[in-house]
């Protein structure tokens, strides 16, 4: 006997959106070539012969621990145990002299209709100077999370699984907002819906040299060009 009844389990994409999951670097805040000009600063005087480029092609998204093997692997440069620390200062004080929210950005979260947390791989002290120095902190409270709250980073999903637990959503009513590769494919492997933010001055560079096609390494991603387009691509997550 056939059965024809037709299966009316919603999909994922059919789930309403409950969290938006943001990342920071890059996303909330314009700090990546920030940090990457401080990072291939410090590493050159290490002997490892580091641009920006190079940071911004093979470092997005990572958390520091796996930046320090791809280092170790690729240029046998062992980094001193305070190189973090000295790292951090360093960077602090060019946060504290430049960094800026991503344009629009705070415009966007003051007008959102649903939940919101922070899901990044920088480190918790690292991400909460970003944060207030931003501008940004009052809007999460305490919805941050870091790598260090999981066994593997992105582009592990743990770490969007783990902000979605704690915030007690599903992974597939959740919005991630990314703009690395590792990020993105860490949201698609949550089972998370994802957008690829744009925005950021770090990715005209690397956008228009054809060596970052996301697109075809994980599918099609809705591209988010600005905060300026955000609810346009999703007016129902607007406070009304």
């Amino acid at each position: 006997m056939t059965n024809n009844k037709k299966d009316t389990t919603p999909s994922a994409a059919d789930q309403p959106i409950k969290l938006v999951i943001f990342d920071c670097d890059g996303v909330l805040i314009d700090s990546e070539i920030i940090s990457a000009d401080v990072l291939s600063r410090e590493l050159l005087k290490l002997g490892a012969p580091i641009d920006r480029d190079y940071v911004l092609r093979h470092f997005l998204g990572h958390s520091f621990s796996s930046v320090r093997e791809k280092i170790q692997l690729n240029f046998k440069v062992q980094l001193p145990s305070d190189f973090k620390a000295h790292y951090a200062h360093k960077l602090y004080a060019e946060f504290d002299a430049s960094l800026k929210p991503t344009r629009g950005v705070a415009d966007a979260l003051s007008n959102l209709a649903v939940s919101a947390c922070v899901a990044t791989s920088s480190s918790p002290e690292r991400t909460e100077h970003a944060l207030t120095v931003a501008g940004l902190r009052h809007f999460f409270g305490p919805h941050v999370f870091t790598a260090a709250e999981v066994k593997h980073g992105k582009p592990a999903p743990d770490l969007f699984l783990h902000a979605a637990k704690r915030m007690g959503v599903a992974p597939s009513e959740c919005l991630v907002i990314e703009d690395s590769s590792a990020g993105l494919t860490a949201a698609r492997a949550a089972g998370m819906r994802v957008w690829h933010y744009i925005g950021g001055t770090h990715l005209g560079p690397v956008l228009a040299s054809g060596d970052f096609k996301l697109a075809a390494k994980l599918g099609d991603i809705p591209v988010l060009a600005s905060w300026q387009d955000f609810y346009t691509m999703a007016p129902h997550l607007k406070n009304q």
